[in-house]
């Protein structure tokens, strides 16, 4: 089962076909509110919904399949309470996150440092963020093929952390056996073909596909 999870972004960087898809949707706090007035029962609404209106509370708590009530004050974000309540919840393969992108910079960065953690490490090759120019997802060591995107040009490895072994075979920009000690961005490297290779020994890899 796939999970799309959408937080409370600026709405100016969702995808132009994000609301196609009716099923499988959990909003977190105003994410839901947005969801709800799209005509899309999520399968569970997340959040304290201080900011939210009467009417609007009052349209999640109908449309909404389940709601949880969270505290203002809290250890985590939102998107943060969310990926462990959807792991619990449906142990999906794969989760899309939309709304995370374009709005408070530290929110962008807590969703993905906090992929890293020990407790997140079953989540993260799961997640998959997405906006109207980029589509990121994460990887652990090991062998993969990825494939190109349509209008999406550019094509960058983020390593986070330390990365041992990393090896670009078939990128316009390639490399072999490369090690990184720190978080580094590989900017705008692109596909030659419609689908590229890249394997790592050790450490977690981002990847972003992106366009202007």
């Amino acid at each position: 089962m796939d999970i799309n999870l959408l937080v409370g972004g600026p709405q100016e960087n969702y995808p132009a076909d994000i609301f196609q898809t009716k099923k499988n949707w959990v909003g977190a706090d105003y994410g839901a509110v947005t969801l709800c007035e799209h005509d899309i029962r999520p399968l569970l609404a997340i959040g304290d919904f201080d900011s939210s209106t009467i009417r609007e509370q009052f349209l999640v708590s109908v449309l909404s399949q389940k709601v949880i009530t969270a505290k203002p004050e809290k250890d985590e974000t939102d998107t943060e309470l969310c990926l462990r309540l959807i792991e619990q919840a449906f142990n999906p393969s794969q989760i899309t996150i939309y709304g995370a992108t374009g709005g408070r910079l530290d929110h962008l960065l807590a969703n993905f440092f906090c992929l890293l953690r020990p407790d997140f490490a079953k989540i993260m090759p799961k997640v998959k963020l997405v906006d109207k120019n980029n589509v990121v997802r994460f990887f652990k060591p090991g062998h993969y093929t990825i494939k190109k995107i349509p209008g999406m040009k550019y094509l960058a490895f983020v390593p986070m952390g330390k990365v041992a072994g990393f090896n670009l075979p078939d990128e316009k920009y390639q490399l072999k056996d490369a090690a990184f000690e720190q978080v580094v961005s590989l900017a705008s490297n692109e596909f030659i073909l419609d689908e590229a290779h890249f394997d790592f020994k050790s450490g977690n890899m981002c990847v972003i596909w992106s366009k202007d």
